[in-house]
This record gives C-alpha cells, structure tokens and sequence, in this order.
C-alpha cells in the first residue's frame, strides 16, 4: 500500500493520545466503525510503542497507524519496528526525517512559520504538519499561495466547525485531536459508540 497517497486520499487523522495498548484496540476500532482509517498513537501514551504494535497488529492495512510526538530519530525507529507507517512531530528535527525516510515510511515534521515549513520540506518531509492549526484556515491559505507546492496538515484547533474550511484553504488533510478523541476518559461501550459517531461526522465533512 502507498501510505503517502492513501493519507491524502483519507485526509483525516485521529489522534489517540493517553491510552494504554488495550485501549487503543477498542479506540482504533470505534474509529475505524465511523469510517477513519488512519490513526496516530502519540509517544506521550502509556507504552506508547506497545499501543502502535497492538493496532497495527490488530488491524493491519485496514487502520494505518502511525506515531506522534516524535522527538528523536531513536523514538522513530522504534515505532517503527512496531508498525508504525508515518512518523508524525510536533517539530523539525532532520535526524528524524532522515531516518523515517531510510525506513521508506512517510515523515510528517512539525513547522509553523514558511522558513519552518520550508525547511522541513526541503530535508525531506513528505507532507508538512502545521502546528498549532489555531490561526485558522486563513494562514493555511496564506501559506498555501507562495508554497503551493508543499502539502500540509493543519493539526491543533481543527473541529468540525472549521474541517471544511481548512480543506478549502489548501490542506491536504488534518490531525484531529481533542474535537474527535479526548484523552483520558473512560473506555466504555457508551464512549466508543458516541466516538463511532464523531468519526462518522467527521468522514462526511471531510467528503464535503
């Protein structure tokens, strides 16, 4: 499977951020029930590296899993021998990418500014991660016009309300947090079925 064109062509990843391997299994499969395909297990997370192999495990090509919060190319080796298919930071760190890269996973750095954005493209970085997503869709747009060429993914402050919008500005997707799974709340039938539902609302914005 292309990881790159299947990201594009999914557009949304939700973020499981402060769960233990068991629990994103369930999380991973409520998402998956609302129609999200791609999911990032962030590296802040209880055994966060038994929590990539568990849903990659689980679910195989069916839920691309991916990891977050990488800091250090060695963070990024090991998630992905644990499965992992994009390495996801909330910085540029070129050892990172490099390393992604000679794995042949997909790099999704972390920038903000256009020097930021930029370089992270230019070391390497298949799709750029805009983070903090909270200026809006305008900045995106803004950025959007004098790189028109770099594919980016707003990632913080998108919701329901704004998905459409950023799509439209020229993302290519979005990382959805808190809006799609709050952290650290209880794993029970009544969260993942509400859960099933959000993903559900957010696939069909994104088609919008």
């Amino acid at each position: 499977m292309m990881v790159l064109s299947h990201i594009e062509e999914q557009k949304l990843i939700a973020i499981i951020r402060g769960y233990n391997p068991e629990e994103a299994v369930s999380i991973a499969g409520a998402l998956k029930a609302g129609g999200i395909r791609l999911v990032e297990i962030t590296l802040n997370s209880p055994q966060a590296i038994k929590a990539i192999e568990a849903v990659s495990e689980h679910f195989g090509d069916e839920m691309l899993v991916g990891a977050g919060t990488v800091l250090d190319p060695e963070s990024a080796r090991a998630a992905l021998l644990a499965g992992a298919r994009f390495i996801l930071s909330p910085t540029v760190n070129e050892e990172t990418i490099k390393l992604t890269k000679r794995y042949g996973a997909v790099s999704i750095p972390g920038a903000f500014t256009p020097t930021e954005i930029l370089t992270a493209y230019e070391s390497g970085g298949d799709i750029i991660k805009v983070f903090p997503g909270t200026m809006g869709p305008g900045y995106i747009k803004d950025i959007h016009g004098p790189l028109p060429h770099i594919p980016l993914l707003p990632t913080g402050g998108v919701g329901l309300e704004n998905l459409h919008e950023f799509l439209q500005a020229g993302a290519v997707g979005a990382g959805i947090g808190g809006s799609l799974v709050r952290a650290n709340k209880d794993v029970n039938d009544a969260f993942l079925e509400e859960l099933s539902k959000k993903a559900k609302q957010f696939v069909e914005a994104a088609k919008q």
